[in-house]
């Protein structure tokens, strides 16, 4: 470092590279330098910090800041400055610069208030995000000079790498089923263009003007209403959230899917003056996501939770996991996935499906924390939508089968019915004196006493079931309810072809795999675990599996030796392998006290790398996959019974919300006759469905005159 008229130059190698004004209170590009410099593998951190006249840990605080939010984090405030404005104001100006307004209308367009600063602040802060933007503009120059340099580097203790040093590149994989990313890494700082609303026009082929219908359902709804209500006001986020509806009514699984609609008549399928691209349209959500992401799913949910009363029977909701397995480089929490039979790195979600198989509430756990844990406060959270004189039923498995739960839902006034947890006594057949049919078979059964839960925790009742070959099932319940609609609610209905019972919950989560794609990562932002956040503690895993290896040695070992003869020559060198076996299982038996089975994560080898996806973005795009699964179960609902094959109904109703069509636009009606993708039989099933729909007088989201959508076959 060389100080000349005030200007501080970096020299590597006696080749100046960069060089900054050492008198400016901006201390932004010096950071820059430094940060840019400490990326180089070889480089001696403590010899940097010295030459630039900072403490090793300033230069650790700098490196883990650029890490976790990029190089614009390092851009702090200048020294000794009297400029100051809130976080959340910072915020709102930044939302106002990525909408591409300039420092006039910026100023302009602040919420109303005392937070409201004045214009000459804004164009500071204009100034500081527009340096972020480029900031790797400031670092490519100067790993470039690093690289030219390399044989004369004293600082370095071995060669340079080839490559040259830049921000880190997004490496992180795929979710499963996920398109290839098109993203760039720097898709945050990209310039968006605004977009605007446009009349309803007509046209003689409109591509994909089938997921109209979706766009009227979801209205119906409600999602735009909760989006506006929310703060979502604004032309931008309201064709996001169609271009998103509209991804996933034509197949796509995720937000990436918009490419698909970009057609030559995608502005007048979603009414605007240019086709968003998926970056815009994840932008504009994300913006959305970050403040409100939960409340939206909160909101939907409470919408279709209040739909699922019913007058005299209680509302009943199925209750279950699912391992959304993740396949990238991050390092992220196991949990165990049934399907698989094994753990797997990814996130658990808890769903809630309502009797007839629909979604309506998901809630994200990185934790993998067990369905006891999650069953109560789901519960809570369906007794507050419903109230308090509204009866409710949750169906769920042996996962929540444990006394302390079940007493604490009856005491909460809630009716359950679930499989009872082995071991439990065996009835003899004589026992199961009534019989009842499931699914196409013949079941027999039997509720001879209550179930006691122990401990003075009081008794449910026990539904005893004999299967077809022989084994028992328990059922354990606390309702009103007939045992016969009890085993129905979890077992199924007595036709075999009717989806019925628990199974329309896992049948559920396979279609929502398949064509809605709710195991997608939707967003790749990463956080790091917060200090004191208790994890199992991997040494503790790792020294169980060896001890487990130990004992199986040594047990192999010992019935080897039994079975060769007192004078056999190989004993020798089987008694060396058992007392290796014991001396091993011995020094990891006295080590295992010492080592806790969980530790708090700064306290174990993932400190810095244990991370998790925070659930605001995804929870945006799993709301509007909610409202399009049950778009599609009130479509199907309606159109099965004029369906030669009604189990085909879904994939029928995929094609109409696909299929393209002409639209012709008056000051009453909006008429659509769409082009479809079917059969003879088909498509006298889809005229009487289009004429159901068309009888709901559905409106677009954004149409001012509000005129009715009217919907036809058009004719071959």
């Amino acid at each position: 470092m060389v100080d000349r008229e005030g200007m501080s130059q970096v020299f590597v190698g006696g080749t100046l590279i960069a060089q900054f004004d050492s008198e400016d209170r901006d201390r932004g590009a010096r950071n820059v330098i430094l940060v840019t410099l400490a990326k180089v593998q070889t480089m001696h951190l403590g010899h940097l910090a010295k030459a630039f006249d900072l403490s090793e840990e300033y230069l650790r605080e700098l490196r883990r800041l650029e890490e976790g939010q990029g190089l614009g984090a390092i851009l702090k405030p200048a020294k000794g400055g009297k400029w100051r404005i809130t976080d959340e104001k910072r915020v709102e100006l930044h939302a106002l610069f990525t909408a591409g307004w300039n420092v006039t209308e910026a100023t302009r367009r602040q919420r109303r208030g005392k937070g409201r600063v004045s214009r000459a602040t804004v164009s500071r802060e204009w100034h500081r995000w527009n340096a972020a933007r480029d900031s790797a503009a400031i670092a490519a120059p100067i790993a470039t000079a690093i690289t030219s340099v390399a044989e004369q580097l004293s600082l370095f203790a071995a060669p340079e790498p080839s490559s040259p040093v830049t921000a880190p590149e997004r490496t992180e994989k795929v979710q499963v089923g996920e398109p290839p990313a098109t993203v760039a890494a720097d898709e945050e700082d990209s310039v968006v263009v605004p977009l605007k609303s446009r009349p309803v026009v007509g046209g003689q082929l409109v591509q994909h003007v089938g997921a109209w219908i979706a766009l009227a359902l979801a209205k119906r709804d409600g999602l735009h209403d909760e989006v506006t209500a929310l703060g979502g006001a604004g032309d931008h986020l309201a064709i996001a959230v169609d271009a998103a509806i509209g991804s996933l009514a034509i197949g796509e699984q995720t937000i990436e899917g918009v490419r698909r609609l970009a057609t030559p008549t995608a502005p007048q399928l979603l009414r605007a003056d240019h086709a968003p691209t998926a970056s815009t349209v994840r932008r504009r959500l994300w913006q959305f996501a970050d403040d409100h992401g939960a409340k939206l799913m909160a909101r939907v949910s409470e919408r279709y939770i209040d739909a699922a009363r019913s007058d005299e029977s209680p509302a009943i909701f199925y209750v279950d996991n699912h391992l959304r397995p993740y396949t990238g480089k991050q390092v992220v929490r196991k949990g165990w996935r049934m399907q698989d039979r094994r753990v797997l790195p990814g996130t658990t979600d808890y769903y809630v499906h309502d009797e007839d198989g629909r979604p309506v509430l998901r809630v994200d756990v990185p934790s993998h924390d067990s369905l006891s844990t999650h069953l109560l406060p789901i519960a809570r959270r369906l007794r507050e939508s419903l109230g308090d004189d509204e009866r409710v039923l949750l169906a769920f498995d042996r996962a929540g089968s444990y006394a302390d739960l079940l007493a604490a839902l009856r005491d909460a006034d809630v009716e359950l019915v679930a499989y009872e947890r082995k071991p439990y006594a065996l009835l003899a057949e004589s026992a199961f004196d009534r019989s009842i049919e499931i699914r196409g078979e013949k079941y027999r059964w039997c509720e001879q006493r209550l179930a006691n839960l122990g401990r003075g925790r009081g008794r449910v009742r026990r539904i005893s079931l004999r299967t077809p070959d022989g084994n028992q099932i328990n059922l354990l319940a606390h309702s009103q309810l007939g045992p016969e609609d009890l085993i129905g609610i979890l077992l199924g209905s007595e036709d075999k072809d009717d989806p019925s019972g628990r199974w329309q919950q896992e049948n559920a989560f396979k279609h929502g795999i398949e064509r809605w794609g709710i195991n997608q990562l939707d967003s790749r932002k990463t956080e790091l675990y917060p200090p004191g956040t208790i994890i199992p503690n991997p040494r503790r895993r790792r020294l169980e599996r060896a001890l487990a290896i130990a004992r199986a040695d040594e047990g192999r070992a010992r019935c080897k030796l039994a079975d060769l003869p007192a004078l056999d020559g190989r004993r020798d060198r089987v008694e060396a392998d058992l007392a290796e076996a014991i001396e091993r299982r011995v020094h990891l038996e006295l080590m295992r006290p010492l080592v806790p089975k969980h530790a708090a994560v700064e306290d174990t080898e993932l400190a810095g790398k244990l991370v998790y996806h925070p659930g605001e973005r995804k929870a945006v795009v799993d709301t509007i996959r909610i409202v399009c699964a049950n778009i599609e179960a009130d479509l199907a609902e309606m159109i099965a019974p004029h369906l030669r094959r009604p189990r085909e109904a879904k994939k029928v109703i995929a094609n109409v919300l696909a299929s393209p069509g002409r639209v012709d636009v008056t000051t009453r009606e909006i008429r659509v006759r769409l082009a479809i993708a079917a059969n003879q039989s088909e498509r006298r099933a889809i005229q009487q469905l289009l004429a159901q729909v068309t009888a709901m007088q559905l409106t677009l989201p954004r149409d001012g005159r509000r005129r009715s959508l009217r919907f036809e076959v058009q004719l071959s």
